[in-house]
């Protein structure tokens, strides 16, 4: 029955009837017919809320990304304490809250990434948000403690980029094998600090200027 769900509802749960089918048999495989019946609908109700498995699969992105940019300027917001302790919680945070949603990991780290052109400007989309989000916690750090380096957004994009392809490096993203996200935690603040305290962009090397990267 679907007539006691509201449309967002329902949308909530189709969405998630892929998530639940692309970590069952990966998105080219999965089909209609897979994501209604994780969701429990008829094929007619999602062809009401969705053009095609595409236009599904973006807003189920879309929600996934949605949740972790939250979590992240969550942490941005919660200041007066040390810029380490700061960057530290919003790490944790962000690996703890994607280690939460399995179903939808794969989706994030992996699938968008073949999902056509559409699904490809989405992605640089929310990694550009995403970026502005470590922008922000580095910011609320900065105002905590004001030595602490500027994050161009250059980096800041290179920093998530850099984060997706170690949790790729250590964790099958198709079966789960591996260790868990969080176990990651010391080498992300690892590789935030090394960044933020690089000697070299004190000395104005072109990584701490993305303006001269784009001339």
């Amino acid at each position: 029955m679907t007539s006691t769900r509201t449309a967002e509802e329902l949308r909530q749960d189709l969405t998630g009837g892929l998530a639940q089918a692309i970590a069952a048999k990966g998105y080219a495989a999965t089909t209609i017919a897979d994501i209604v019946m994780h969701a429990r609908v008829s094929k007619r109700t999602f062809y009401e809320h969705f053009a095609d498995k595409e236009a599904c699969l973006m807003a189920l992105y879309e929600q996934g990304c949605g949740q972790l940019l939250a979590v992240v300027r969550d942490a941005a917001e919660a200041g007066g304490r040390p810029w380490k302790e700061m960057i530290n919680n919003g790490v944790t945070a962000y690996l703890t809250a994607l280690e939460s949603m399995p179903a939808v990991t794969r989706t994030l780290l992996v699938e968008i990434q073949a999902a056509g052109p559409k699904a490809f400007r989405l992605r640089q989309q929310m990694q550009r948000r995403f970026a502005d989000a470590l922008v922000e916690v580095v910011e609320g750090a900065r105002a905590a403690d004001p030595a602490v380096p500027a994050l161009s957004p250059l980096l800041a994009i290179a920093l998530v980029g850099g984060v997706h392809e170690m949790m790729l490096q250590v964790s099958d993203p198709y079966t789960g094998a591996g260790p868990s996200w969080t176990s990651l935690t010391p080498a992300v603040d690892e590789l935030v600090y090394a960044i933020l305290t690089n000697p070299w962009r004190e000395s104005g090397g072109m990584i701490g200027r993305p303006d001269e990267l784009q001339d």
